[in-house]
């Protein structure tokens, strides 16, 4: 792969819950899935093909948490080059275990890579205590962005966006899953619905909200997703005043006019 210098952050969707985010010659990517096989005893198979990930000595890569399918480790295990992998401090030595070399991070603390800025923070896995989780927030260029993985809805919204600010673009998780699985088992939403997509983004002064870990892997009664999940994205972002952004696969991620003070 040629490295491309950008002097403005641009903004990728990949598959699931993957973004790609470059930056001058640095380029991000968060929570990369192409590993699928592991995943359909539970979530099923995906319901369309993934996009290949490509990595080169210029990727850098985040995860949000070790679940299968944000922790890719088959496609981990060929990034090139040394320290390319970041993680939450909690889970590094798991991720060593795999045979990886991760650089661990503290909740707060900033990470350069490149022109961009990467910083872990608060973030609310289902399991609980038993599944570390956090969110990254990303910023370079004039521009904040911030990664949640497949949160469920929290308190900290709040205090984040008074440590850093408005964000410019939140991707979230919308299809507020119910998942009954290995002894886990509520009809309760175990990641964020549309409507509470949204509502977060509005909390951290977001711009605009993008759409994550939708319309991909839907499996009743282990795996049940939301449905209109599209439909009642746009619905409760316009109310908000947010911006929608819905993209496909592999497709690039706009970035809108920030929103007033």
């Amino acid at each position: 792969m040629t490295a491309t210098i950008t002097d403005t952050m641009t903004l990728r969707r990949l598959g699931w819950a993957g973004v790609e985010i470059r930056l001058g010659t640095a380029r991000v990517l968060i929570d990369p899935l192409e590993t699928v096989a592991p995943l359909a005893p539970v979530l099923g198979e995906p319901k369309r093909p993934l996009p290949p990930v490509e990595l080169d000595e210029n990727t850098h890569v985040l995860v949000t948490h070790l679940h299968p399918d944000h922790y890719d480790r088959a496609l981990l295990t060929t990034l090139p080059g040394p320290r390319t992998l970041g993680c939450h401090t909690v889970v590094a030595d798991e991720v060593r275990a795999d045979g990886l070399d991760p650089i661990s991070q503290n909740i707060g603390e900033v990470r350069q890579i490149g022109k961009l800025a990467v910083t872990p923070v608060v973030s609310l896995d289902w399991r609980g205590t038993d599944s570390d989780q956090v969110a990254w927030i990303i910023e370079g260029g004039g521009t904040r962005v911030i990664h949640c993985g497949d949160t469920m809805w929290h308190g900290n919204w709040w205090q984040i966006a008074r440590e850093y600010g408005a964000v410019d673009i939140a991707f979230v998780p919308v299809n507020g899953v119910i998942a009954k699985f290995e002894g886990y088992e509520a009809d309760v939403p175990v990641t964020l619905t549309p409507e509470q997509a949204v509502e977060a983004a509005a909390v951290l002064g977001a711009s605009a909200v993008c759409a994550i870990h939708y319309e991909l892997f839907n499996n009743p009664p282990l795996y049940t997703q939301q449905d209109n999940i599209a439909a009642r994205v746009t619905a409760a972002a316009r109310a908000k005043g947010i911006t929608p952004i819905l993209v496909g696969d592999g497709e690039s991620v706009p970035t809108p006019p920030r929103r007033p003070a």
